[in-house]
């Protein structure tokens, strides 16, 4: 309950930073072209407001609303969310958004995603500056790595670490590694100490959406850093720094084959094969009702060599923002594939999100994962659908060829069927978590 908590926490903060970002961005921009800004909310509303507050001589009320889905500012003399069509029933005013030539109704609609590809850049290069960048080159993992069955069958080979797709260098595993894998013709490969050529069938990106998402994994040993009293570890003599290979007479299992071996063995005793100082030993071992021995495994950190860079002030910005165009053109690449049965399968929805984030508050894992909400927010808010950022800029970009708006009728029509096209894309990926969690 209290791991459910924290992450709810965690998702309920970094999305208020995102919405606080991405409204401002509307607000700012609005205030700069004299668009007068009547209400500034962090979530929605319906019904009652539990708190809003309107400052003396302004013109703009600010509130919080108790529905946690987003936020939203309204902006006078615009067909929004809020479907206010008296208003536009009356004369043209000077401070309405309406009355504003194109280009700076345009500035003001895509404000929001601006601002939210900057907060990206920034959180990230305070990350690299107050963190550094750790990571772990793939020829370093001198385990190799494990691939799902669709992979297996396109020619790679558990234990494989690859080195080039389509003759580009690989160095570290990230969404920019994966997707080149996932989309090379031909992928260069050490195995068995030697290099070995792998031919990708056409079509070979959709392993990306292949089980969990995940077609390649480090191949981690299990070696353990801390060892639980009253556990079977510690009544078997497993020490610090064992390093676990097999059950059954097996010595050549991973972390996650082990894992998976002691859940499958609860309360059941199995015969655990493990290295210590150098020597192959033997144990007999009792994982309990849960499937675990009550070990601390070592993270892949303590384990492989890795490589620390720390940046300095100036440096990490534009770091930040590489790191940050890099996101986007990685998400962008994923984004084609949403589109497709297999990906329709895989949308999530608030609890998805959520169990991205770590059990336990981590700041440098929470401002990771806030970058790159912060990044899915704005290329979503930029699809061209009617009651997000983008159908509104798709209509005034229509204005500006066409040289007329576009009627007001079809407008109205037009956001009423955005609205529900998203109601019911959000019902379906947050029913997809639902039964996700019921098959279980």
């Amino acid at each position: 309950m209290e791991t459910i908590l924290i992450k709810a926490l965690q998702l309920i903060l970094s999305l208020s930073i995102l919405v606080i970002v991405h409204e401002f961005g509307h607000f700012i921009f609005a205030k700069l072209f004299g668009v007068r800004v009547e209400k500034f909310y962090l979530f929605f509303n319906p019904w009652f407001t539990p708190f809003k507050y309107k400052p003396q001589n302004s013109e703009t009320e600010y509130g919080i609303g108790w529905v946690p889905l987003g936020g939203y500012v309204k902006l006078s003399g615009m067909l929004d969310e809020s479907m206010d069509k008296e208003q536009l029933s009356q004369p043209e005013q000077a401070w309405e958004f309406r009355s504003k030539p194109a280009w700076k109704r345009l500035l003001i609609m895509v404000g929001g995603v601006l601002m939210n590809f900057i907060l990206a850049f920034f959180i990230y290069a305070m990350i690299l500056f107050t963190w550094g960048e750790e990571y772990i080159q793939l020829r370093d993992y001198t385990s190799g790595f494990s691939y799902s069955e669709t992979a297996k069958n396109a020619g790679f080979r558990d234990g494989d670490i690859p080195l080039k797709a389509d003759g580009t260098e690989l160095y570290v595993m990230d969404m920019e590694m994966l997707m080149k894998l996932a989309e090379a013709k031909e992928v260069i490969v050490l195995r068995d100490g030697q290099e070995a050529v792998v031919n990708l069938p056409e079509e070979f990106n959709k392993v990306l959406l292949d089980g969990k998402n995940v077609f390649i994994k480090p191949r981690t040993p299990f070696v353990i850093h801390g060892v639980n009293n009253g556990t079977p570890a510690k009544n078997s003599g497993l020490e610090v720094n064992d390093s676990l290979v097999g059950v059954g007479g097996r010595t050549d299992m991973t972390f996650d084959e082990l894992s998976g071996a002691f859940f499958d063995n609860k309360n059941t005793p199995v015969s655990l094969s493990f290295y210590r100082n150098n020597r192959l030993q033997e144990v007999t071992i009792t994982p309990d009702e849960n499937g675990k021995i009550g070990v601390h495994p070592k993270v892949r950190s303590m384990i492989f060599k890795t490589v620390h860079r720390q940046y300095g002030f100036f440096a990490s910005f534009p770091a930040g923002i590489s790191k940050g165009i890099s996101t986007i053109k990685n998400y962008l690449g994923q984004f084609k594939y949403i589109f497709t049965k297999e990906g329709a399968g895989n949308l999530g929805g608030f609890g998805t999100i959520a169990n991205i984030f770590p059990p336990t508050w981590n700041w440098e894992a929470f401002w990771n994962m806030t970058a790159f909400l912060s990044v899915i927010l704005g290329v979503m808010n930029l699809l061209p659908i009617p009651a997000l950022d983008g159908g509104h800029v798709l209509f005034l970009i229509y204005e500006v060829i066409a040289g007329r708006k576009p009627n007001e009728k079809f407008m109205e029509y037009a956001q009423i069927a955005g609205m529900i096209f998203l109601l019911v894309l959000l019902l379906y990926a947050n029913g997809n978590d639902v039964f996700r969690y019921l098959i279980k």
